[in-house]
C-alpha cells in the first residue's frame, strides 16, 4: 500500500520560511519522481515543483515559485522536502505531495499515480 505522508506546514509571516516534508512508503522511492502542487482556497490545485527519480536528479520549477522555493529529495529516507524562503501571501495553500514514473510533462498532474493529503500552508501579510 503506498503512503504518501506531508508534515510541516503551519503559519508564517510575510517573508519567513518553511520547510514541508513528504514521507513514502509502499514504493520503491529512488524510482519515482516526486512532485510538490498546491491548492489555493477557491482555486484549481497547481503545480509548485518537480525532481526526477533515478539517474541524474533534475528539478523544475512553477515561475510563481523560481528563486524562493527548492525542493530536494533524501532516498534514504524515502523522503523529499519543500523549503520555501520569501514567503507571500499568495502561497497559502494546501501543499500536496505526488509520485510517478515515467513522467515526461512534470506539471501534468495527470501523470502522477500517489497523492498525499496535503498540508495547510498560511501566509500572512
Amino acid at each position: 500500500q503506498v503512503q504518501l505522508v506531508e508534515s510541516g506546514g503551519g503559519l508564517v509571516q510575510a517573508g519567513g520560511s518553511l520547510r514541508l516534508s513528504c514521507a513514502a512508503s509502499g514504493v520503491t522511492f529512488s524510482t519515482y519522481a516526486m512532485a510538490w502542487f498546491r491548492q489555493a482556497p477557491g482555486k484549481e490545485r497547481e503545480f509548485v515543483g518537480h525532481i526526477s527519480g533515478s539517474g541524474i536528479i533534475t528539478t523544475y520549477y512553477a515561475d510563481s515559485v523560481k528563486g524562493r522555493f527548492t525542493i530536494s529529495r533524501d532516498n534514504a529516507k524515502n523522503t523529499v522536502y519543500l523549503q520555501m524562503n520569501s514567503l507571500k501571501p499568495e502561497d497559502t495553500a494546501v501543499y500536496s505531495c505526488a509520485a510517478g514514473t515515467g513522467i515526461w510533462s512534470p506539471s501534468a498532474q495527470r501523470l502522477y499515480a500517489y497523492w498525499g493529503q496535503g498540508t495547510q500552508v498560511t501566509v500572512s501579510s
